[in-house]
């Protein structure tokens, strides 16, 4: 706003001075712009205040609701009949916190390697789905005649620990799941060889439907059906990683190893040729008629070994029968193996026993076998 020359007036000094009225227009006009100015920056201030305070109720809602699911989680952890917490010398990883779909039980079925591969599609399974799984079923009722169970075999408080940022393990189910399941349970075998789309399009859906699934065996196979890479790598952590043995057997098997290496060099042979792998593969190179007879009635004994009718040649032509002890021989004496290095047999009693032993035992004859009781005796020769 400009001001013309008839806004001032010359005094009797010769200075000059702002005319009376039109000063106080010019502090009118100030006063009016100071009032414009301070009613933008409130209005601007009562703008911020009110994306605050929505801000807030947001996070507010969002905290609430973290609590809420820590507290259902530890509510149902609570009600269930969990042991007291370890104290790990590890750190633990965070747990993951997520909508459970419901529980996954499963039997674990054949022997201990079978039973462990199963127990890491298990897992893996658990996770993708979004179920919780509990601490698995060995198998007892096998050939093998093993009535130890999961916690007997491996570290179960690691087992759950370590797994917690992927996957919501418990050692059973809590009180309400548990009434449900001992009146009646959906159980069912998961059909080997699917891979994961079977078991999001199938298993999901019913688990979702009884809560509870109970699967009858883990013979799963997911490993051989083209499985994406973060599948795979979570089956190879629980492997590894996860399934660590309990302390008692860690402690055996540190104790075997130092006397193994004091005594020299050494080889440990998983020779496969106990009586349930033969029956079951239905190769009988080398059996006699009495021992096939006694093997395929072995086979048809196992329902769930769904081959029956074997030709043991045709088999063996394939390429998919066992090594005898006799082939074990040549292929050791093929790698350069030295005869007189100490061989341990990794493996139950050998089918058909000093006769289809003596090959191996020629070729090599510092040769331990598996002893009746389960030991190979070396313990008790080292007097240790």
């Amino acid at each position: 706003m400009g001001y013309s020359e008839a806004s001032f007036e010359e005094t009797e000094c010769g200075e000059v001075k702002e005319k009376p009225y039109y000063s106080k227009m010019r502090l009118k006009y100030i006063s009016m712009v100071k009032a414009e100015k301070l009613k933008s920056l409130i209005l601007a201030r009562i703008r911020v205040t009110r994306l605050e305070l929505w801000v807030t109720r947001a996070l507010s809602m969002i905290l609430l609701w973290a609590i809420a699911m820590q507290l259902k989680s530890l509510g149902e952890a609570v009600s269930s009949p969990r042991t007291p917490k370890s104290t790990f010398s590890y750190p633990l990883p965070p747990e993951r916190v997520y909508e459970k779909n419901g529980y996954l039980m499963v039997s674990s079925n054949g022997g201990l390697n079978q039973m462990r591969s199963g127990i890491c599609d298990m897992v893996t399974v658990a996770r993708f789905l979004n179920v919780t799984l509990i601490v698995p079923e060995l198998d007892n009722t096998s050939f093998w005649n093993d009535y130890s169970q999961f916690a007997d075999i491996f570290d179960v408080e690691y087992f759950i620990a370590s797994l917690r940022d992927e996957v919501r393990i418990l050692k059973e189910l809590p009180p309400a799941q548990k009434k449900k399941v001992a009146e009646s349970v959906f159980s069912m075998p998961p059909i080997s060889w699917s891979n994961m789309t079977y078991y999001y399009n199938v298993i999901l859906p019913r688990i979702q439907t009884h809560e509870v699934v109970h699967f009858q065996k883990t013979d799963a196979r997911l490993a051989n059906n083209g499985i994406p890479d973060e599948v795979q790598k979570l089956r190879c952590r629980v492997n590894y990683e996860a399934l660590r043995f309990a302390p008692p057997i860690q402690a055996l098997a540190e104790k075997i190893v130092r006397i193994l290496r004091e005594k020299g060099p050494f080889l440990v042979l998983h020779l496969r040729y106990e009586m349930d792998m033969i029956a079951f593969s239905g190769c009988n190179e080398g059996c006699n008629e009495q021992e096939i007879d006694e093997l395929t009635k072995m086979r048809y004994a196992y329902p769930w070994w769904k081959e029956k009718v074997i030709d043991s040649e045709k088999k063996r032509l394939e390429g998919l029968c066992p090594l005898t002890p006799e082939e074990t021989a040549l292929t050791l004496q093929a790698l350069g193996i030295d005869h007189n290095i100490q061989v341990y047999i990794a493996a139950g009693d050998i089918y058909g026993g000093e006769r289809r032993l003596a090959t191996l035992r020629a070729a090599y004859p510092n040769l331990e076998p598996f002893k009746p009781d389960g030991s190979t005796g070396l313990l008790c020769s080292s007097g240790k």
